[in-house]
């Protein structure tokens, strides 16, 4: 139970403030979007796989149907059935959001690293011992200079 002496201290204006920083700071507005644009991106695939890339596989689907493939051994009867086409929709699923993914997303390339002689691992290029083994590591070169532009004829 909250004492009443707490409750009568708390400043309306300032607990709006701090309402609005936990909002924004805690990027609850970026993972709010997310998940709006991660719906719609999710209405899109399943559009794509449906009536685009389904209608493909429908020519591999059995003539009796999914239902017709099952398996008896002993007392057990396995319905693969039911399980093949979630696992052939899973699939598909995967791969359309791998190409989305790969056309869209760029990775940024790794930033440059001095590798150490006797360990092999990679440290910040302006480190003078290696952080894994503590050895020195070799002197950066300095950058080339740059060309003067050269004058017009």
């Amino acid at each position: 139970m909250v004492p009443l002496d707490y409750v009568k201290k708390v400043n309306p204006m300032g607990f709006a403030i701090q309402f609005r920083d936990f909002l924004l700071k805690t990027n609850m507005l970026a993972l709010a979007l997310a998940v709006v644009i991660g719906a719609a991106v999710n209405d899109v695939v399943n559009s794509i796989v449906k009536d685009i890339l389904g209608t493909v596989f429908d020519v591999f689907v059995p003539k009796a149907g999914w239902d017709a493939l099952n398996v008896d051994v002993w007392r057990f009867k396995f319905r693969f059935g039911n399980l093949a086409p979630v696992l052939i929709k899973f699939c598909i699923v995967a791969f359309v959001v791998f190409v989305i993914t790969k056309i869209f997303i760029r990775q940024a390339p790794p930033p440059p690293t001095k590798v150490c002689n006797a360990c092999k691992e990679g440290n910040h290029p302006e480190a003078t011992r290696c952080k894994f083994c503590t050895s020195e590591l070799p002197p950066t070169p300095p950058p080339p200079p740059a060309e003067a532009p050269k004058p017009a004829a």
